[in-house]
């Protein structure tokens, strides 16, 4: 049980006090009223004596009272109704609520902290967040007792309305006062008077109540004196009288009123009756004047108060009493929550009223001392003589009548000594309750005997005296006598001082059984449970106390059933080892009693406490339970902010509740909802729980929706919303922007440039506010998730924001504009109509704002009505709404306006040290747009767009620009990774002019019909780079749009031609466009606009082309100079016969290069047509020669193969070709950039080495064109590309697209410190053999007569031909001896004659002829190739000397004849 105020001993002590009835006269009434008291209310507060009282018992021992207290009551001539009882008692409970702040109501009970006081609604719903810190605040000991006033006062009133029964005479008075003003004409006549009253009272046959404990009652004479009015002398004359007629032990002369009432007066006098009195007590005698009640006969008193109306009666009870007892048993209906709030309401307003009028007001100091001893002096002189005498008259009367010698109280030993009859059980014993004792039999003067003692404390000889009743009402099986016996002998047993013997609680269990079992009498049986928990609480037994408690609940009493229960949890809690979980179990059937009793505050208390338990520990049904019965109570007592908080948590949670349940809930807290709306309705808009808004996955859209393609025409795919975010994509991007502004400003990016984000996510950078364009949409994709099992629709769905105008070209600031939800003129808003979210579905809701104003704008939240579907939740589980559509369903008319903030959290912060050891998180602005000036609108489309490819074809399509805004654009640049992909053709040939044969075929090439009977010779032309957007300085990725006028003026639109390249590897390749524009006029925050587009093509095989060139054998060519090459070109089919493409035909091969020139094919196959079908491969052989030094032009050689000359200097297939060129460029650039850091501590390249460098490098680039025969759809179409191979070495192989590299075999780790030693760079041995070109003239085959002559000499030409700028040293020695046994045997030895050894110098450029004379001994066949040829730079030492071996052997027959 929870902690009492009063000790055990001293609640059991004032619960059975001596009764004494007061009997005023009217005018003694008056003078007492002046006060605003009747005369027992003023004598109240002094009640309980200050001292020590003695008496003595039948054996004339001394007996000391300690702490004694008096009950004066009026009379009361009708016994109290069970209605009138029962709402005093609920009265009495919903008064006494927990004070607010109370600190000692906290209780630490293992790892909980449980607040018992009316903070326990704030600590215990789940929306308090800080109830820890308010309770560890609180809680500054380490225990804390909880107090239960309400308990306590409705078990003072409970025992105080207990109606007087036969059975025992505790509630029967032992004295009577009679009140008479002096100021009456005839005080001792009035005296007289009342006297007769009393007795008529006691006596008479007409009055079965009060009752009175003995015939002969103690009847005191009180004199009340008006000192302010009356006078002192004819008081005093009066009492003189009086003392001379009922002695001075039976009268007292009482002065009071002392002074005027004058509420002005400075003086403050205390108060004591205001903690006394309550409206409407029992013993209130106004309220029981007038009042006409039934007799109730004698046999019916036990049952007074049988405690059985239903709740709902007791709440209706009206506040007085001058109903007719029967009219309550009208029908029980359901009384309206709401009602009985009032009413409580109302009382509590009426005991405000009362307890604000002053009591006392006419009293000192002094009169409150007068009346302390009056009531010390009536005690003294009056009542415990009486009773002392009392005690002696009944003791002697029970010895003579037993025939005993000697008193009960020395005989007490020989009856507990005696033999004993065994009790019988109380299922063995016979329903006697209604067995009635007549008043003068022995049996009832042992019990009066027993109460008498009991009531002065004397609980020695009060236990004895119970305990011989108790046997005797057993042996005449009177149970109801027996179970009263009972009680009070286990009281007695405890109360005696020294504890002679152990508290009997058997005997409180056998009483308590019998009240209820037996008699029927809940009052009584309640009686013992409230005096039994206490003294078992006193003894530490709460296990015991608990159990009694919980057995005593009920259906008939609610009220009874909540206290109890109540009473029952705490004592679990306060066990040695607290049993948490079941405080909070009864607690909760605890409040559903107080529920039920109409007690809602009780009950919402009572659930809270609970809350605290059961929050947290995942029992997410019992919280549902909790909260919604929290939320319900709340509600009905008005509390509306606690119940929507309290509904409000049963829809956040992760409930696991059937669907049918969640929707009772969400109704439930839709109605509350409404309530609280209505109660402010200008309010601002509350914050709404469902659905969820996961804040963070909010995404925000700038610009106009995406144009659907139109037939052949297709839009820029730019961005949307159902883009998924890629940031590998968006970094591509990124960097495409910064490489057009770049070039934009000239090589630099502006330090206020900011990256263009048309859609802006959780992982997009958002750290800067963006940018939007006045007149442009800006969409909010919020996403929403309904967590519950029933579909929620969401009506009127818009966005909330606020807006400041600002003029970004002018000074001054405009004023903040908040929520300005109906200003369509700054802000227009789009508003969804219906939006239904189904069960446990995540959707979004895509919400648009026009700007017509530029400012900063934010971005609050959305606002929205809350409802549901009507029907959405079927008996059988099945829900209807899955598949309903936007439109056909029904709201069930229940939905209230909210709103949900949008509160983003930024990134953390983690990048300085202070950053890193704290949670920081930076600013995320996407909600917080800047409104810009207007800005040029471009839309781009692409007609005749091919999604497929081979690999090199070239295609020719169209791109639509068009400017749908109201501002001119111009600066138009594209912007690309893949330049190489497309052209708008070059600078001087914009459009390409169509022949006759290409118009025919549609051929995108500009080509020259030629006569094909003509030798297969070079045709030239030359271009520069600088046509074709290459070399000038700028990234080649970036590329000018030529717009005509470079204006693209508002709603014009333009149509420019675009070729296409297939990429040279196939697969499907994503190719991003950034199309870069700006405004004519200049803007402070938006400098340009971009539009995106990725274009998707899928590319098959075509043909791999491989090239080597070579130096020719041949020193001179037709025209004397001594410098050609021959270039081998190997064509192979790789296509596959899957995508359609019958055979492709090689029509032409051309050159491009500043130093080199195809000078004609030389002729491999008779075929002049070069057809390859599927795998097929074909070898072209052509003769290269150098071209006359330009060093700013190409020179574009043209070797055609058909009839038609593709002329190759021009558009597409020249931009295509410096497109390669640029990009082949940038890839070797990049990896010489790689190896240039791993040399970086090398020294540079030494001149000389680059000499020698330069005479093994070509460059020279291959084109090959060529048209594929593609059937498709039994159609025949001619498709046409073109390939480029790049040679750059002398004797390397080159390929038409990179070939892939092998990965490295994986090695073990190796360890070391790199050395630092620069070594000096070498050129290579092929680099060396390339410096000085050798060839051997002499005659295939040689006859000599070996007869005529042994030896044969042959004469040998060796011409060296110096292949660098610079002027060469040349040694050759002829001394050099075959080694390998394998060459004797295949080439057989011989010697040359004459000089073995040169030395020569060569100039840049020279050729040089040697004669030289072989010797030979016999026919065979011969290389000469011996001959080792040594070269270096005339400048230079012979650390780079090297052989010069010629490639081939020279091989020569000598013949006999």
């Amino acid at each position: 049980m929870a902690q009492c105020v009063q000790s055990v001993q001293e609640f059991i002590q004032d619960s059975f006090v001596p009764l004494v009835a007061a009997l005023c006269s009217e005018e003694a009434e008056r003078l007492t009223r002046k006060n605003s008291l009747s005369f027992a209310e003023l004598v109240k507060p002094f009640c309980r004596l200050t001292s020590e009282v003695h008496m003595r018992d039948p054996n004339n021992q001394l007996h000391i009272i300690k702490n004694l207290k008096i009950a004066v009551n009026n009379i009361i001539t009708h016994p109290p109704q069970p209605g009138a009882i029962r709402k005093l008692l609920n009265d009495v409970v919903s008064v006494s609520q927990p004070a607010e702040g109370l600190v000692a109501n906290v209780i630490t009970a293992g790892d909980y902290d449980l607040n018992i006081s009316d903070r326990s609604v704030k600590a215990s719903v789940p929306w308090y967040s800080n109830w820890k810190e308010t309770l560890m605040e609180l809680n500054t000991s380490t225990f804390y007792s909880a107090t239960t006033p309400w308990f306590e006062s409705y078990r003072e009133c409970f025992l105080q309305s207990m109606p007087a029964s036969d059975h025992e005479f505790l509630n029967h008075y032992v004295a009577c006062m009679l009140v008479v003003s002096s100021s009456e004409p005839e005080p001792v006549e009035q005296f007289l008077k009342l006297s007769q009253e009393q007795h008529r009272i006691q006596h008479s046959s007409e009055y079965l109540y009060p009752k009175w404990f003995i015939p002969n009652t103690l009847k005191y004479y009180v004199l009340l004196h008006d000192v302010s009015t009356g006078e002192e002398q004819r008081a005093d004359s009066i009492y003189e009288e009086m003392k001379q007629r009922y002695g001075t032990q039976g009268c007292y002369l009482l002065k009071i009123n002392s002074r005027v009432s004058n509420r002005g007066t400075d003086e403050q006098i205390p108060d004591p009756w205001s903690q006394y009195l309550q409206k409407n007590t029992i013993q209130n005698q106004d309220c029981y004047e007038d009042c006409s009640y039934t007799v109730i006969s004698n046999k019916n008193t036990d049952h007074l108060i049988s405690d059985g109306l239903d709740s709902e009666i007791k709440d209706g009870l009206s506040n007085n009493f001058k109903t007719h007892p029967l009219q309550l048993d009208h029908p029980s209906g359901s009384l309206d929550s709401t009602d009985y709030v009032k009413a409580t309401a109302s009382l509590q307003d009426s005991k405000k009223s009362n307890s604000g009028t002053p009591h006392g007001a006419c009293l000192t100091l002094t009169d409150h001392d007068r009346i302390r001893q009056f009531i010390q002096e009536f005690t003294f002189r009056g009542l415990l003589p009486h009773i002392e005498k009392t005690i002696r008259q009944l003791n002697d009367q029970l010895i003579s009548r037993k025939g005993l010698s000697r008193s009960l109280f020395s005989a007490t030993k020989k009856w507990f000594s005696g033999s004993k009859v065994p009790e019988k059980s109380i299922n063995e014993l016979k329903n006697t309750s209604g067995l009635l004792y007549p008043p003068e039999a022995p049996e009832l003067q042992i019990r009066k005997m027993a109460d008498l003692c009991f009531l002065v404390q004397h609980y020695e000889l009060a236990y004895s005296c119970y305990h011989t009743a108790k046997k005797d009402f057993l042996n005449d099986q009177a149970m109801l006598y027996a179970a009263g016996a009972l009680e009070m002998a286990a009281v007695s047993a405890f109360l005696q001082p020294g504890a002679p013997r152990p508290y009997p609680a058997h005997y409180m269990e056998t009483a308590i059984q019998t009240y209820r079992d037996i008699c029927k009498n809940m009052v009584l049986a309640e009686r013992c449970v409230l005096l039994s928990a206490e003294i078992l609480k006193s003894q530490s037994k709460y296990s015991e106390a608990a159990a009694l408690l919980i057995r005593l609940t009920s259906e008939d009493s609610d009220l009874r059933s909540a206290l109890l229960l109540e009473q029952a949890a705490h004592c679990f809690i306060n066990m040695k080892s607290p049993m948490v979980r079941k405080f909070a179990f009864h607690m909760i059937l605890a409040g559903h009693r107080f529920s039920k009793a109409g007690q809602k505050k009780h009950a919402l208390r009572c659930y809270c406490q609970a809350m605290q338990v059961y929050k947290g520990k995942g029992w997410s049904l019992a919280e549902d339970h909790i909260n919604f019965t929290i939320g319900r109570q709340s509600f009905t007592l008005r509390q509306l902010d606690n119940a929507v908080s309290a509904f409000r948590h049963i829809l956040i949670n992760d409930s696991k509740q059937p669907p049918a349940q969640q929707g009772a809930f969400l109704r439930e807290y839709l109605y509350v909802y409404k309530n609280v709306t209505q109660l402010s309705p200008d309010g601002p808009l509350p914050q709404l729980p469902l659905p969820y808004i996961n804040s963070s996955a909010t995404r925000v859209f700038f610009g106009h929706d995406r144009r659907p393609a139109e037939g052949e025409k297709q839009a820029a795919t730019h961005v949307s919303l159902d883009q998924e975010y890629d940031s590998e994509s968006s970094q591509q991007w990124k960097e495409l922007e910064e490489q057009v502004v770049s070039v934009i400003n000239k090589g630099i990016i502006p330090s206020n440039f900011q990256p263009t984000q048309f859609c802006l996510n959780r992982y997009s950078d958002n750290s800067r506010f963006p940018l939007a364009v006045i007149e442009e949409p800006v969409t909010v994709e919020v996403s929403f998730r309904n967590p519950l099992k029933v579909p929620l629709l969401l009506t009127d769905l818009s966005l909330l924001w606020k807006f400041q105008p600002k003029d970004f070209n002018a000074k001054h600031d405009g004023e903040t504009k908040e929520l300005g939800a109906c200003d369509d003129d700054m802000i227009g808003a789009e508003a969804i109509a219906e939006f239904l979210i189904n069960s446990e579905e995540t959707k979004v809701a895509r919400l648009k704002l026009f700007p017509h104003q530029t400012g900063e704008l934010h971005i609050l939240g959305v606002v929205y009505n809350l409802g549901t579907v009507q029907g959405a939740v079927t008996l059988d589980g099945i829900d209807p709404s899955i598949g309903l559509q936007t439109g056909k369903f029904v709201s069930n008319g229940l939905s209230v306006r909210g709103r949900q903030d949008l509160e983003i959290q930024g990134p953390r912060l983690n990048n300085t040290k202070e950053e890193k050891t704290s949670i920081k998180y930076g600013p995320d602005r996407r909600l917080d747009p800047i409104i810009t000036e207007e800005m040029p609108l471009l839309e781009v489309f692409f007609i005749n767009f091919p999604t497929g490819l081979l690999c090199g074809e070239i295609r020719k399509a169209y791109v639509e620009f068009v400017n749908v805004s109201k501002c001119p654009l111009t600066t138009l640049k594209v912007v690309s990774k893949h330049p190489e992909f497309f052209t708008f053709g070059g600078n001087t040939a914009v459009l390409t002019p169509l022949s006759p044969s290409a118009s025919e075929n549609c051929s995108a090439y500009k080509t020259v019909v030629t006569d094909p009977t003509s030798v297969r010779a070079a045709l030239l032309s030359s271009a520069s780079s600088v046509d074709f957007g290459v070399g000038t300085g700028g990234q080649p990725e970036v590329i000018h749009v030529p717009l005509p006028d470079a204006v693209l003026l508002p709603g014009a639109s333009v149509q420019l031609p675009m070729w296409l390249r297939g990429p040279d590897e196939e697969g499907v390749h994503e190719i991003n466009f950034l199309f870069y524009y700006e405004s004519i006029k200049r803007h402070s925050k938006m400098c340009h606009r971009v539009l995106r587009h990725t274009a998707v093509i899928c590319t098959s095989r075509s043909l791999h082309i491989r090239a080597t060139v070579c130096r020719s054998n041949a020193l001179e060519d037709e025209e004397g100079r001594g410098d050609n090459m021959l270039v081998f070109v190997d064509v192979e089919n790789i296509n596959t016969s899957e995508t359609g493409v019958k055979e492709f035909h090689i029509v032409q091969v051309s050159s491009n290069s500043k130093h080199w020139k195809l000078q004609k094919s030389v002729k491999i196959s008779e075929d002049k047509d070069t057809k390859l079908a599927s795998r097929e491969r074909a070898k072209l052989c052509f003769k290269a020669v150098r071209c006359k030094n330009s060093e700013e032009n190409y020179t574009f050689a043209d070797i055609v193969f058909g009839n038609e000359q593709i002329i190759s200097s021009a558009s597409p297939c020249a931009d295509f070709f410096f497109q390669s060129l640029s990009s082949e460029f940038k890839r070797t650039h990049v990896q010489s950039h790689a190896h240039a850091s791993q040399r970086a501590a090398k020294q540079s390249f030494d001149e000389t080495v680059r000499l020698i460098q330069q005479c093994s490098e070509v460059d020279l680039n291959i084109v090959v064109l060529w048209k594929a025969y593609v059937v498709e759809d039994n159609k025949q179409l001619i498709l046409e590309g073109q390939h480029h191979v790049a040679l750059n070495t002398v004797g390397k192989e080159a390929f038409s697209f990179p070939q892939k590299q092998e990965l490295p075999e994986m090695v073990l780790l190796k360890f070391f410190r790199p050395e630092n030693t620069p070594v000096p760079a070498r050129p290579t041995p092929e680099q060396l053999s390339n410096l000085i070109k050798t060839s051997l003239h002499y005659p295939e085959s040689f006859n000599h007569s070996f007869h005529q002559k042994s030896l044969c000499l042959v004469p040998v030409t060796l011409l060296l031909s110096n292949c660098s700028q610079a002027v060469v040293d040349v040694m050759i020695d002829l001394r050099h001896k075959t080694t390998s046994p394998e060459a004797l045997e295949i080439h057989g030895s011989f010697t040359w004659l004459g000089q073995t050894q040169y030395k020569l110098q060569l100039k840049s450029q020279e050729v040089y002829s040697l004669q030289l004379k072989a010797c030979f001994i016999h026919t065979g066949v011969y290389n000469l190739g011996t001959p080792r040829v040594f070269a270096k730079l005339v400048d230079q030492v012979t650390l780079f000397e090297t052989s010069q071996q010629n490639s081939m052997p020279a091989l020569i027959i000598i013949n006999n004849i």
